[in-house]
């Protein structure tokens, strides 16, 4: 057997919910694994969404033999284009896949610039010295695939997001015999999904949201908006079929929905009738009774068509008497707030809303306790590395994992950075390496930190108080300090703070004989907090004239 190491190292995905890529080296060569983003928590005041931090890779970019991706939800391919600014490798993706790759690279004008190969499930390809097998899964949205990863320090599974549907929407089951064949071959490690490690028993079949939109189009009054991820395409497959049940007419509002939507009707993956799709200038001048919207939203994102909706800024149209909103997915953690004030805003302006866990309108499509333990029957690996998801749910795995007889010395949970080593069939812990967060802010890409975050949470909550200081050459004060303040509630009982705030100033100038910046910040925040238990940002600007 080769003296060869291979490393697994997470990149994004463990210790999170989101941006999930995996990093396979072997021999002077890397084959990357997803590149997805996720979206930001609530205190992360400003910005767009998150992508991994990647620097390792950066590094050795001239490694790179190629970028495999498991599946098209945004937290799986949503920092492919800046991945691929940075890095010139193939990518491989089926063809669905490739589609919503098209559409985010194409957005960002760089679909000229990447080799994208499709692959489909079945496949065998080599990636520098991975012989790489891709295989079907089933999940929220078709064209899923595990990989199966070889090289001479042997197979692992990398079964990214997967659920056992039994009655999937597009009528392809997991690959039973396929994981039964790793087993056969022997396999060194398992790689698999964490995300519902935390909830007993079997994930619902995907068909069981018929007998909820059922009831839905039954009862509604007027128009049905339904909320979902652009990238949902089997949502999109069952609302249209529910609109052809009961004589509706489906339009698709958003430009990311219409993207993917037209673009899974040209792969094959998305068939309406004709007389079932109309366009949405159609579907707003048609009775209400007779539309159903499908739109973007349901996680509560403030510009999406859903946002614009509960704050009445939408401009193409706006909610109406009677219409029933349906927020079609899981709320990712982290998000909980703004979907449930989304929900709330809703509601105000008049809306119906259904969502869960008031009805059971999404399903989710990740595997829960039951199917993780026949995975790893299944699979029957030597060691088992949990993936996708919170610290939480890695340790949940792993430990639902050890109590169906896993030997628990055999399981790794580890959390993004943490280099995983294979040399002789055996498993050590390596080093470790930055794993955190990269923060897009508009154009911007990692410029910003999280101390510029912090600032930015310590503005919006305590407010910032600026004062400006004139001084002659002996560091005397040219004319009073001029203090503004904003987001500072600046009056306390009968007493303005901010005279009170002058005077100290004007005291401490007179009485510092250097360093009066420092003085003047120092003294100023501990002025304030006395007064208002507050600790606004304190901005000291200095004038010599």
């Amino acid at each position: 057997m080769s003296s060869k190491k291979l490393k697994i190292i997470p990149i994004g995905g463990l210790g999170e919910v989101g941006k999930n890529m995996m990093v396979y080296e072997y021999d002077g060569s890397i084959l990357i694994v997803d590149t997805g983003m996720m979206f930001p928590e609530n205190d992360m005041l400003g910005i767009d969404y998150i992508i991994p931090d990647f620097e390792y890779v950066r590094k050795r970019k001239d490694m790179v033999r190629g970028i495999v991706f498991t599946h098209g939800h945004m937290d799986h391919i949503g920092a492919v284009s800046h991945i691929v600014e940075e890095i010139s490798a193939p990518l491989y993706a089926t063809p669905l896949t490739r589609g919503l790759i098209e559409v985010k690279l194409s957005e960002d004008r760089l679909l000229s610039k990447v080799n994208l190969n499709t692959i489909h499930a079945g496949d065998c390809f080599n990636v520098g010295p991975f012989k790489v097998e891709a295989f079907h899964v089933c999940h929220s949205i078709p064209d899923t695939v595990g990989l199966g990863i070889s090289s001479p320090a042997g197979l692992v599974v990398h079964a990214s997001d997967y659920k056992f549907d039994p009655t999937p929407v597009d009528g392809w089951p997991t690959d039973f015999a396929k994981l039964a064949d790793f087993s056969g071959r022997g396999v060194l490690a398992l790689l698999a999904d964490s995300t519902n490690a935390d909830q007993p028993g079997w994930t619902p079949s995907e068909k069981e949201l018929d007998t909820a939109l059922d009831k839905i189009f039954q009862t509604a009054p007027g128009r049905i908006i339904i909320a979902s991820f652009a990238s949902l395409v089997s949502r999109m497959k069952q609302v249209a079929k529910a609109a052809e049940r009961y004589g509706r007419k489906m339009a698709f509002v958003g430009y990311s929905m219409c993207q993917n939507s037209e673009m899974a009707h040209k792969l094959g993956y998305l068939n309406i009738p004709d007389d079932v799709l109309v366009d949405l200038n159609e579907a707003l001048s048609m009775k209400p009774r007779d539309v159903v919207l499908m739109a973007t939203g349901s996680q509560g994102e403030p510009y999406s068509i859903m946002g614009r909706l509960s704050r009445g800024t939408n401009r193409r149209f706006d909610l109406l008497e009677d219409d029933t909103v349906v927020l079609s997915s899981h709320t990712i953690p982290g998000n909980e707030e703004s979907v449930y004030q989304t929900i709330n805003r809703l509601f105000q302006r008049g809306a119906n809303v259904v969502y869960a866990p008031l009805s059971h309108i999404h399903v989710s499509g990740h595997a829960k306790q039951d199917e993780m333990k026949l995975m790893i029957n299944l699979v029957n690996p030597k060691y088992l590395i949990p993936v996708h998801g919170e610290l939480r749910h890695l340790k949940q795995h792993a430990i639902l994992a050890a109590e169906a007889g896993f030997p628990a010395e055999n399981i790794a949970a580890v959390e993004n950075g943490q280099v995983l080593e294979f040399e002789d069939g055996e498993m050590t812990i390596g080093e470790r390496i930055p794993g955190g967060y990269v923060f897009v802010d508009g154009a911007r890409v990692g410029d910003i930190g999280p101390s510029v975050v912090r600032e930015r949470e310590a503005l919006a909550q305590d407010g910032v108080v600026m004062i400006s200081l004139v001084l002659n050459h002996k560091g005397q004060l040219q004319t009073d300090p001029e203090i503004v303040s904003r987001g500072f509630v600046y009056k306390h009982g009968d007493s303005d703070i901010m005279d009170e705030t002058q005077k100290k100033v004007i005291d401490l100038v007179k009485k510092t004989k250097g360093g009066i910046h420092e003085q003047v910040v120092k003294s100023v925040r501990s002025f304030l907090y006395s007064k208002t238990k507050k600790r606004p940002v304190v901005l000291v600007t200095l004038s010599w004239v």
